[in-house]
């Protein structure tokens, strides 16, 4: 009943949003719009340049409000020009940037500039570099943007290798991202995957690197984002082609690892335009080390185990867009994708079990299959006006995800046989349903209102061989928001807003209503940043998030594929409740650049797994609070203008302290260090090397160890620059990653050491297709944007069975 009445009144509120907006737009003044036309020349050889940059700039607030591109002939025209005072702003790759003021009244609001003629330079290569060109690293008031597509060096490579360069992030071995030792939720232009919900890491993995335009690391998120996120968020921007034509791209790679192909085509025709992608991922089976110590000193139990998995992983993902402008005010757009992915592995395991009573050896044999598949489909409604900044939009998602787990295990007795095989069958599914709308109100070009309401709906269900053991959940958000944008004098500004959350859970495990709640939750968010000198900027934060438990954390199945480390969720889990405050600091100087930023975060509700070992079990536990200070440094330098050095350093302290118990570990340092240097040569060729090295983690129970990893690529351009062809490699002296965990309580030891094989060479093609005509108008879309839930670091799409099972 809650739902529909949470819906009743968002689709009110929605209403009446629409119905104030509408009032708002029907109250601007009528103006009769005109065109300018131009000719671009070169000056010496007088003839046409094409693609020309050509923008529009109104000259009583310096504002950009028209731009094109010019033909083949160096014709231009700029439609829906306003009378207003002007000045017409050339520019091209090679050419002196020319300025002409031309002016248009409503009397003559057309005009015709004429022929513009564009001096030719002789510069250096530096020079040339950077006109026209977007900077790899952008600072903006409320996130950092790390420019990918002007990383030459990707071709290539995945989602995973492009985030392990973005500022801030620290990526495990396994792919998984993180900021500043939080867990982050991960978005692709602005909107969830339920991809991402089963395996960041092997969601990553799917994306192309040729495919990603920038990734946006939000440390401090406004009111308007989902207040979820202890660390914020990252949002990978795709590549979309707004050119009429068809083009597309396709890539392949080979290795001793990983393969993987993608391929992509985008259709643009005047206001209607078309995109698809299909890829593949197919991981090599490798066998993999693992050793296990159990020691129980209540019971006087050691067990032993050493062997090892060999794991296999595939997937596959497909999706197709469209996008229609209805004219220069309205626009439709709708996605779908598809993604399936499978993984399992075959363990082979000596275990040595010693009590008072005896000691015995047997061979412990395991299988483990998980497989899932998602669909998601979104449609999103925009509508502007002829006020600049004015936005008004309506945007839907439906997710649909299946995901299945199975495992079987078995010992084997010298003389005695094999015991009977222990088997275990768990399907889930996760539908979500989400209607969001948004509305932005720019009273002055520096008071800028954003506001918004939003309705999420999830149901979780998970089956088991027996029905005692169901798992049905609900979970019902509904939130709306309010940020203003102003200036404080003209070198500070400042963005603050309120989000206010309301929760609704119930849920019946097995035959039994054994939990419900619901509860209420303001988000207040608040950015001051100052410009100062030159190009630094110096920015003051605050922000309060959450962490919803998703299904990893929930889900009460017991995974028995090692029966002496069992995994399960816990359905009880309270929502993680965090508040932060941040001093950041950036400068560009030179080319170089270097962001420093000093933070303190406060926790509840810590959400941890624990090892039970009387029980043989670990689970999700709320293990208390966490009082965590911690900095970041990232710089980018360039000793010669084709040579790129960068590095980052992140530090953040963990100090946990159980308020039931009263048990606290102390403070201990998690640190992570990176290192990058890209260098392009003459010809098309450019190298690169970089290294990852990870101090040991501290947790609630014991401490993951440290661990470090290297790589190199070399790339050639070819085929006039619409391929590239290149060679990668990854930790060549060294086949395996060992990474060794140890936890202990007053009664229990568990020490575990895995070795993933990791040493890999590659190949990898790339290759650009079709004909291109720009058209930099095109809207930028929007669409819904759901990052409230905690997702798992490790990466795994549920609870594995304590098995290693990486590639």
């Amino acid at each position: 009943m809650r739902k529909f009445i949470l819906l009743f009144v968002l689709a009110a509120i929605i209403t009446q949003a629409k119905a104030q907006f509408a009032l708002g737009g029907g109250a601007a003044k009528v103006t009769v719009l005109g065109h300018i036309n131009a000719v671009i020349l070169d000056s010496a050889t007088k003839k046409p340049i094409d693609y020309a940059s050509v923008s529009l700039i109104r000259l009583k607030d310096k504002k950009s409000v028209n731009g094109a591109i010019t033909d083949s002939k160096g014709k231009v025209s700029l439609q829906n020009v306003a009378p207003d005072r002007y000045s017409l702003s050339v520019g091209f790759m090679g050419y002196r940037t020319k300025s002409v003021p031309v002016n248009t009244t409503p009397e003559k609001p057309d005009l015709n500039a004429g022929t513009i003629l564009m001096v030719s330079i002789e510069s250096s290569l530096k020079e040339v570099s950077i006109v026209g060109t977007t900077p790899m690293i952008e600072n903006k008031i409320d996130k950092l943007v790390y420019n990918a597509e002007q990383d030459v060096t990707t071709a290539g490579g995945n989602g995973g290798d492009v985030m392990r360069k973005v500022p801030m992030v620290t990526v495990d071995i396994d792919g998984n991202p993180t900021v500043r030792g939080a867990a982050v939720r991960v978005l692709i232009n602005g909107k969830p995957s339920g991809t991402m919900s089963n395996s960041v890491a092997d969601a990553l993995k799917m994306i192309p690197a040729e495919e990603i335009k920038s990734i946006e690391v939000i440390t401090s998120p406004s009111a308007k984002y989902d207040a979820e996120g202890a660390g914020g968020i990252i949002n990978i921007i795709t590549k979309k082609k707004t050119a009429e034509g068809i083009n597309g791209n396709a890539s392949a790679s080979a290795g001793t690892r990983q393969n993987n192909g993608n391929f992509s085509l985008n259709i643009k025709k005047g206001r209607l335009g078309i995109n698809t992608n299909f890829g593949g991922q197919y991981a090599i089976p490798q066998d993999t080390r693992f050793e296990a110590l159990n020691e129980n000193f209540t019971s006087g139990t050691s067990i032993l185990q050493e062997g090892t998995t060999k794991a296999k992983r595939y997937s596959y993902n497909g999706g197709a867009g469209l996008d229609y402008d209805i004219n220069a005010y309205n626009s439709l757009s709708t996605t779908i994708k598809y993604t399936d992915f499978s993984t399992g592995s075959d363990g082979t395991f000596n275990v040595n079990n010693s009590s008072p009573a005896a000691t015995v050896s047997y061979l412990r044999y395991s299988k483990n299959n998980f497989a899932s598949n998602n669909v998601d489909w979104s449609a999103d409604y925009r509508h502007t006006t002829k006020k600049q900044g004015e936005e008004f939009s309506i945007s839907g998602q439906a997710s649909f995800g299946r995901n299945n787990t199975e495992f079987n295990t078995y010992n084997m007795f010298e003389g005695t046989g094999s015991t009977t095989p222990t088997t275990g069958d768990n399907t889930g599914k996760n539908n979500e349903y989400t209607l969001q709308s948004d509305y932005t109100y720019p009273f002055t070009k520096d008071l800028i209102l954003e506001t918004g309401v939003k309705g999420i709906f999830r149901n979780i269900k998970s089956k088991y061989e027996s029905s005692d053991q169901d798992f049905d959940y609900t979970q019902d958000v509904g939130a709306g928001y309010g940020v203003l944008s102003f200036k404080l004098s003209k070198n500070i500004d400042v963005k603050a807003g309120l989000r206010a959350e309301y929760t609704d859970i119930h849920g019946v495990s097995g035959s039994s209503l054994n939990f419900k709640n619901d509860y209420f939750n303001l988000f207040p968010s608040a950015i001051i940043s100052q410009k100062l000198k030159g190009s630094s900027t110096l920015k003051l934060s605050y922000n309060k998030r959450v962490q919803r438990p998703s299904l990893t954390f929930l889900n009460p199945f017991l995974n028995r594929t090692d029966p002496e480390n069992q995994s399960q969720g816990n359905p009880n889990l309270k929502p993680e409740l965090s508040n932060m405050i941040e001093l950041a600091y950036s400068t560009f100087i030179k080319g170089s650049v270097i962001n420093a930023s000093v933070f303190y975060r406060e926790t509840q509700d810590v959400i941890e797994n624990l090892f039970y070992p009387d029980q043989k079990l670990t689970t999700y536990t709320n293990i208390g609070k966490n009082k965590s200070y911690g900095a970041n440094v990232f710089a980018s330098y360039n000793p010669l203008p084709k040579w790129t050095l960068m590095g980052n350093f992140s530090l953040s302290t963990y100090d946990v302290r159980n308020e039931i118990t009263d048990v606290r570990t102390g403070v201990y340092a998690n640190y992570n260090i990176f290192g990058r240097s890209a260098i392009s040569f003459k010809g098309g060729w450019n190298t690169e090397l970089f290294g990852v090295y990870s101090g040991s983690k501290r947790t609630f129970q014991g401490t993951t160890g440290a661990m470090s990893f290297y790589g190199g690529a070399f790339k050639k351009d070819i085929m006039k620059k619409k391929a590239t062809v290149g060679v990668n490699m990854l930790n060549v002296f060294s086949r395996d990653l060992h990474i060794e965990t140890n936890n202990k309580g007053t009664d229990f030891v568990q020490r575990t050491n895995i070795y993933y094989p990791l040493r890999s060479f590659g190949v990898n093609f790339s290759y650009k297709f079709g004909k291109m005509n720009f058209n930099p108008q095109t809207k930028k879309k929007k669409g819904v944007n759901n990052d409230d839930l905690k997702q798992d670091e490790n990466g795994a799409g549920g609870l594995g069975g304590g098995m290693p099972q990486k590639q």
